[in-house]
């Protein structure tokens, strides 16, 4: 069930209308999706569609989406974070890259280099590089990505991925979208390969043996079948955007001749 509400948008010429999708049941009720139309009915989902139907018609720089207004103050914002982003990157500053995972740094205590400051001539402060270079996790930190869930550009959550049967979790709750965070995470921070746990007493008891540098699943192998069956799906998504972007060129050409000829005989 959805309650729909269409009103006038005062921000985009006259006879752009703004419709609001409410949604009344499910996982996701109470929440909700924003849409426009042109004129001729058109529908428009998102802020860059927009941008690129009207182009250098309308400056879309300060309206924000969901409520249809001009947001002069957000504009401001913007630029201010450009203009000191910019000075930064001049004053040979790098751009925050940073991807690191929400992972809580504990304090160690453990044995930690000290290093002495003295004038004499003959000191010499030995330093630990690889302890020092490694930062403690929590156990069990994979929790913390627990309710995490992937959506687009119009806040609405994309479906998860189907895990493989032989990916199996072990330990506190081990459910498969933990499970598949923590083997993302795994492939996205580790240089080691990932082939989960080895050892049969981490199932027994993973709060004592458990390989912190590998995800909470039991050990598992990739054979050349479900290395040929990805593949074949990675092809075939390449094929289906492929389409969808040609799709796309085209109603767009048939659009800007469509417009071209109403302005001609207009």
């Amino acid at each position: 069930m959805m309650e729909k509400k269409r009103s006038d948008c005062p921000a985009l010429p006259p006879g752009w209308k703004k419709e609001e999708v409410i949604r009344k049941s499910g996982l996701s009720a109470g929440k909700s999706d924003v849409y426009y139309y042109s004129p001729s009915g058109k529908k428009f989902r998102s802020k860059p569609q927009l941008s690129r139907y009207l182009g250098n018609k309308v400056d879309l720089g300060c309206f924000d989406f969901r409520t249809g207004k001009m947001m002069p103050g957000k504009l401001q914002k913007s630029k201010q974070r450009l203009r000191h982003d910019a000075l930064s990157l001049a004053k040979g500053g790098k751009p925050d890259l940073n991807t690191a995972l929400p992972i809580r740094q504990t304090a160690s205590i453990f044995k930690q280099p000290v290093t002495k400051v003295t004038s004499h001539p003959g000191n010499k402060v030995k330093a630990d590089l690889q302890r020092a270079s490694e930062q403690p996790r929590q156990l069990f930190w994979e929790r913390r990505l627990k309710g995490l869930q992937p959506s687009d550009v119009t806040e609405e959550v994309l479906r998860t991925m189907d895990l493989p049967k032989g990916l199996q979790g072990i330990g506190p709750d081990s459910s498969d979208d933990t499970l598949l965070s923590a083997i993302a995470s795994a492939l996205h921070m580790s240089s080691t390969p990932i082939t989960g746990q080895t050892t049969a007493a981490a199932e027994k008891n993973p709060a004592i043996w458990l390989n912190t540098s590998q995800p909470l699943c039991r050990a598992f192998t990739v054979t050349d079948e479900q290395i040929r069956e990805q593949e074949l799906k990675v092809h075939q998504a390449r094929r289906s955007l492929e389409d969808a972007l040609m799709a796309d060129g085209l109603a767009r050409a048939a659009e800007n001749t469509r417009e071209l000829l109403e302005g001609k005989t207009a």
